[in-house]
Formats: structure tokens, C-alpha cells, sequence
């Protein structure tokens, strides 16, 4: 329906909007600086030249997206004190949220199939980890992100909204906004259901597999040295897949009820605004290669 939706945001929390408006806006620059410094660092030092980095480089490029997607309209909202937004802008934002979100669960399921093949199979690992298949793994996790997210999205212009338009959230989310709907929602909440199984689910038991292999493979390893080492390539990707992980499910999960719906809000906080601020912090300062190149680069 072409009326627009009241959403809260962060105006019902209990801190001066203006200290607000400051910390989001410290956190959106140094987000996208910080995940742009990234990519720029891994095009242009010959060391980052790797599979891994190639996988972090566009990770931090659709960090870079995902932030882009949220927070300007957070941020002005605050400024202006406006809270509306339109029915289009409205799907716009829910259809570039929910593409980048489920890109962000694919990217980080073949990034543990990296890490996997590099632990596992050391010896196979360059003949198996081409160039090529980089390419078809970031390729193809960008492609399943638009193509659930334009069916998903395709159901929101078909749901009737009758009450009052109210979303109790800072962004249009799929799932606040069934809440909202009235008459038949029950396709478009079992269409929700089977995607978030697909793009949130699947995903995850598929890097869970590969870090139950990852340990597996590290235990064998007789040396302690050995063992730290093999962690170390990895312990920053389980970080940002736990960080990323625990808060979505906490979001998509736990039953919205009122006194859980803040628990909500804050942790559908930490996975669109904290994570990307804190994914280019965490590789770049546990990885020694990273903090070299930087060096490096510095210098130059």
C-alpha cells in the first residue's frame, strides 16, 4: 500500500538522542573507513594475494553495503527527528538488508570451507582452492543473496496492513512487519520460514561441520606449536561466525513477545551495525600478515 510506516527505531530508548546520534555516526565512519581501508589494503599488497584474504576482502566489501543500508536512515532520522518511512522505501530497505544479510551467511559458510580444506587437506589445498572456485564461491553466495531476497521481497506488496503502522524496530524487517499485517499471512510466514531456513540454517550447520573437521584436524596435530598455529588461522573467522550467528538467532529464533522485543532489537543491533564495525578490527589486529601489509603500506 502506497502509506508510509512509523518506525520506532531507537527512540524509545532511554538516552539522550543527541549522545545517540554521535555514537551511531562515530560507528557508521569508522565502519565503512575501516572496512574500506581493508579492501584497499588486500587489492594492493602482494602478501594478501591468498584465497583467505580474498574472502575477507569481500567480506568487508559487503560490510561496507550492509552498514550503507541502515544506519543513514537511522542517523537522519535522529537528526530530524522524522520517523516515517514510505511504503517503497520501506521494501527497498528490507529487500537490500535481507540480499546482504543472507550473502553475509553464504560468504561466511564457504570462508569455513576455506579454512576447512587449508586445515584438513594442506597438501590438496592450493590445487583445490583455485583462483576459479574463489571466484564461483563469492559469485554464487551474492547470487542465492539477491535471489532470496527478490522472493522474499516479492511477498511484501501482497500483505494488507489495516492497523496502525507502527514498527516496533529501526529498520523494515520481514517479520516485524507480518506482525503488522492482517488477513492471510500464513504463506508469507511459511515462505519466511522455509528462506530463513535456507539462508540462515543451512548455512550455519554447514560451517558448523566444517569447524567440527577444522578441530578434529587441529587435535591430530602432535606439536603444541603446531596446534596454535593451525588455530590462528581461524580463530578470528569463528569469532566474527559467533558474534554474527548468536545474535541472529537470538533475533529470529527467540518468540517476539513484548518483554523479549527489546532483546531483539538489541541483538538485530549487534549483527547490523556491530558486526560490520567489528569484523576489519578483529582480522586486522589477530592477524600478523594483515598488520605487516599494513605497516608496509604505511610506509609507502
Amino acid at each position: 500500500s502506497a502509506l508510509g510506516f512509523l518506525l520506532v527505531g531507537m527512540g524509545d530508548v532511554p538516552v539522550p538522542q543527541a549522545g545517540l546520534f554521535l555514537l551511531l555516526l562515530i560507528i557508521y565512519l569508522v565502519t565503512v573507513l575501516g572496512n574500506i581501508l581493508f579492501v584497499v589494503l588486500v587489492v594492493a599488497e602482494q602478501c594478501l594475494h591468498t584465497p583467505m584474504y580474498f574472502f575477507l576482502g569481500s567480506l568487508s566489501s559487503l560490510e561496507t553495503f550492509y552498514s550503507c543500508t541502515i544506519l543513514p536512515w537511522l542517523l537522519a532520522s535522529l537528526l530530524t527527528g522524522r520517523r516515517t518511512i514510505s511504503a517503497h522505501g520501506c521494501v527497498a530497505q528490507f529487500y537490500f538488508f535481507a540480499a546482504f544479510a543472507t550473502t553475509e551467511c553464504y560468504l561466511l559458510a564457504a570462508m569455513s570451507y576455506d579454512r576447512c580444506l587449508a586445515i584438513c587437506q594442506p597438501l590438496l589445498y592450493a590445487s583445490l582452492m583455485t583462483w576459479k572456485v574463489c571466484l564461483q564461491l563469492v559469485a554464487g553466495s551474492w547470487l542465492l543473496g539477491l535471489l532470496v531476497s527478490t522472493v522474499l521481497t516479492s511477498f511484501l506488496p501482497q500483505l494488507q496492513f489495516c492497523g496502525p503502522r507502527t514498527i516496533d524496530h529501526f529498520f523494515c524487517d520481514f517479520t516485524p512487519l507480518l506482525e503488522l499485517a492482517c488477513g492471510h499471512t500464513s504463506t508469507a510466514t511459511l515462505v519466511a520460514f522455509i528462506f530463513g531456513f535456507l539462508d540462515v540454517v543451512f548455512p550455519f550447520l554447514f560451517t558448523l561441520a566444517s569447524y567440527v573437521c577444522i578441530i578434529a584436524a587441529i587435535l591430530r596435530i602432535p606439536s603444541n606449536v603446531g596446534r596454535q598455529k593451525a588455530f590462528s588461522t581461524c580463530s578470528s573467522h569463528l569469532t566474527v561466525v559467533t558474534v554474527f550467528y548468536g545474535s541472529l538467532f537470538v533475533v529470529y529464533v527467540v518468540p517476539r513477545t513484548a518483554p523479549l522485543r527489546q532483546l531483539s532489537k538489541v541483538s538485530s543491533f549487534f549483527y547490523t551495525v556491530l558486526t560490520p564495525l567489528v569484523n576489519p578490527l578483529i582480522y586486522s589486529l589477530r592477524n600478523r600478515e594483515v598488520r605487516r601489509a599494513l605497516r608496509k603500506g604505511l610506509r609507502k
